[in-house]
């Protein structure tokens, strides 16, 4: 019997590329990016002004991401990305419309949709793939679809905010479509490699911090051994 729990649907969907946006946008930029908790049901996906990025992805289901920059929001993230990283305050872009701001947002459009489509294909064990993002400076609205037809599409609007208060819009249109979890399945436990390397060196400190009388014990019985064996 098909419950709610296990039913991943379009929103629920849509909140997953809400977190990896407002994730990787933090986590790169060293701030605090948040979304609103309310989402719009729209029509169709926009480009807006200032600065708008899009990516179409494919497989298991179709649909396209948009996401409109105001220039303060733009120029925000870009300056506290490239600061993160290390670059010298003079060696920065004041501009939206350089061609440095729209490079750097490509890259982070570009994390962004890596880390959802990492998460979103393991936990709907489904496969996803996305165009190269590509970056605007407009000032004018233009209207952007799915080359093919989505399937019954669904699109929504939600907005973020940037640490100081300036705000960018992520639109998401997409297949209505529903992924049902089957109880015959069971979600492949997260590995950790870190965990697995600092478990193998514990055990590797415990073996050279060995008393040196057990060391020895086991160099003697394994000198018997060999006296047995006539080597």
């Amino acid at each position: 019997m098909v419950t709610p729990s296990n039913v991943v649907n379009n929103d629920d969907i849509l909140l997953k590329l809400c977190h990896s946006v407002a994730g990787v946008l933090s986590s790169t930029s060293g701030t605090h990016i948040s979304h609103a908790g309310m989402v719009q049901s729209i029509s169709r996906t926009r480009l807006k002004p200032d600065l708008g990025c899009f990516s179409i992805f494919d497989g298991g289901f179709s649909g396209l991401v948009v996401i409109n920059f105001s220039a303060e929001a733009a120029i925000e993230i870009y300056r506290k990305y490239m600061l993160n990283m290390g670059m010298p305050e003079s060696e920065l872009a004041f501009s939206h419309t350089s061609e440095d701001v729209s490079n750097v947002m490509g890259e982070l459009m570009n994390q962004i949709l890596g880390d959802f489509i990492s998460k979103i294909s393991k936990e709907l064990q489904t496969s996803i793939s996305q165009s190269q993002p590509k970056m605007l400076t407009i000032n004018k609205e233009l209207t952007i679809s799915v080359d093919t037809n989505l399937d019954d599409g669904v699109a929504r609007r939600v907005s973020f905010k940037t640490q100081n208060n300036h705000i960018f819009y992520l639109e998401f249109a997409m297949d209505r479509t529903e992924f049902i979890l089957s109880s015959e399945f069971e979600q492949d436990e997260e590995f950790d490699p870190d965990s697995l390397f600092e478990a193998h060196s514990n055990l590797s400190e415990q073996k050279s911090t060995k008393p040196a009388a057990v060391k020895a014990a086991t160099t003697d019985d394994a000198d018997d051994l060999l006296s047995e064996l006539g080597l």
